[in-house]
């Protein structure tokens, strides 16, 4: 069977860090983003900045963009990057209701930046949760995905449907 192949498993099918010491440094960037649904009542809370921990929003984007950085320390065989640009952006969505964040990771390098930027979209829509489930223990988080990637050997990737 042939196809496109894990690259984190060797021929004996184990687990392995790639190798890439021998690729080229390229501009890279990568576009995540994922959304916490909540009740109305909750996001209204949030908005009007009335949580009992705190500015929710604020402290969210902190800690994605501190997620980013720690990336290689949470997920088994990422590498260690240098990363030049993390954005975190929260914004409200009374139609959902809730919370839509995005996060862009950017570097140039020798590999993609794709787990950074879902790494800081999770570890924010955690922290919306932790901020606010004093008053919605309901609370959903979703959608977590790949939005797009530049850069690097195997191309652009633009999820269907996406214009970011």
């Amino acid at each position: 069977m042939s196809g496109p192949s894990l690259t984190h498993i060797d021929s004996a099918g184990d687990a392995n860090m790639v190798d890439v010491g021998d690729k080229a440094e390229t501009a890279r960037v990568a576009v995540a983003e994922g959304h916490v649904k909540m009740r109305s009542e909750t996001l209204a809370l949030i908005l009007e900045g009335n949580a009992k921990k705190g500015d929710v929003i604020g402290t969210a984007r902190l800690a994605g963009i501190m997620a980013a950085k720690q990336t290689s320390n949470l997920i088994p065989l990422c590498h260690s990057l240098m990363l030049t640009k993390v954005t975190v952006d929260i914004v409200p969505d009374h139609a959902l209701p809730g919370l839509r964040v995005e996060a862009m990771a950017k570097l140039t390098g020798r590999t993609g930046v794709e787990m950074e930027a879902l790494t800081a979209v999770s570890v924010a829509c955690l922290a919306i949760y932790d901020m606010a489930k004093a008053a919605d223990r309901e609370m959903e988080i979703g959608g977590v995905r790949l939005v797009s990637k530049s850069g690097g050997r195997s191309g652009d990737y633009r999820r269907e449907g996406e214009t970011r």
